[in-house]
């Protein structure tokens, strides 16, 4: 248990892991999808480019769609470009690479699904059997317009009685899935040759903007991540905190009232500063010194409307907020606990 638990902080902790361990999922799961899936062209003219078009694209874009959901740093990114400015400045170059980042993720299940469909073939076939120039096919010269147009339709379903067992039918389909599978072999070499030269020139610029990007936008989303985990604790300390004050003016209702006995030795109920969830009173201090729900809401309305800068130097605290309470300061060689049972 204790093995499953250092994994999830891992994950936890590193949300590129993460990210990218949800990207070879949908990856996976869209193989698996199109293997599973039963195709039938309806091998009509109006319907057969509607059908193709509409199985080769429509899937993708719900993976796409599913990409962003199941990405965290999506949500960061839409929360870091409309928040206020407040008392820190919003940087453009941030959110571009955090926007590259997550597009880059999201795409990865829905190129797998049109490079599998291109290779196949069959989508191809049943999207543009209709739009073959006759003349490139010599069986066709002794049909009519309207004669080729319905056997063109039919040529994705190999066992109408139309055209099954006809050369033109099987010249026809040769040729779109050839031409299928060299555009997906083509866009599968471009997409290589592109990762592989921005692998290989990368190094060859300089690396300060991009460390910088970097390294904000994972501060950015440690940094909301942290904030989640603090508030669920305040919350917990909050309501246990609650729960005692309740239990303790019961307790003296009940004495008023003559139905709680007192205790033998007559000591005095514990004070209720002292009964911390794990013992450690002096880092809870500023999470006790919020006691209240106008406190509360004035601290979230404070956090989305006017951010504290990323000086912590210069910082002039919380009290422009509202708030007039500073957190502890940590010693240089204390170590900060990691609090996530929520």
């Amino acid at each position: 248990m204790e093995k499953f638990r250092t994994l999830f902080q891992h994950f936890q902790s590193s949300s590129e892991s993460v990210m990218n361990g949800i990207c070879l999922l949908l990856a996976a799961v869209t193989v698996k999808l199109y293997s599973s899936f039963d195709f039938n062209c309806p091998c009509l003219a109006r319907y057969n480019a509607l059908y193709g078009l509409g199985l080769l694209l429509t899937p993708p874009l719900a993976l796409f769609l599913c990409g962003l959901l199941a990405n965290r740093q999506s949500v960061v990114m839409v929360e870091e470009w409309r928040r206020p400015t407040g008392q820190r400045k919003k940087d453009p170059g941030v959110i571009r690479y955090m926007c590259s980042s997550v597009l880059q993720r999201a795409l990865a299940a829905p190129l797998v699904w049109i490079l599998l469909a291109l290779l196949d073939g069959k989508c191809f076939v049943c999207a543009f059997s209709s739009s073959v120039d006759p003349e490139k096919f010599l069986d066709f010269a002794n049909m009519t317009s309207s004669q080729v147009q319905l056997f063109l339709a039919k040529v994705p379903c190999k066992e109408d009685e139309l055209v099954r067992d006809s050369p033109a039918r099987k010249a026809v389909s040769r040729y779109l899935r050839c031409l299928s599978q060299a555009i997906g072999w083509s866009i599968t070499l471009l997409l290589i040759v592109v990762a592989f030269l921005a692998r290989c020139l990368r190094p060859c610029f300089d690396q300060t903007v991009f460390l910088q990007r970097r390294y904000w936008s994972n501060y950015v989303d440690l940094e909301q991540k942290l904030f989640d985990e603090t508030c669920c604790e305040h919350a917990r300390d909050f309501a246990h905190r609650c729960v005692l004050h309740f239990f303790a003016s019961m307790q003296s209702e009940m004495r008023a009232r003559g139905l709680r006995r007192d205790t033998a030795d007559g000591g005095p109920e514990p004070p209720e500063g002292t009964d911390g969830l794990d013992g450690d009173g002096s880092r809870k201090a500023h999470l006790r010194a919020v006691s209240s729900r106008e406190q509360v809401d004035r601290l979230l309305s404070t956090w989305y409307s006017s951010k504290p800068p990323l000086d912590l130097v210069a910082s002039p605290g919380l009290r422009e907020g509202g708030l007039n309470h500073r957190a502890p300061t940590v010693a240089p060689g204390a170590r900060l606990s990691q609090h996530t049972d929520v």
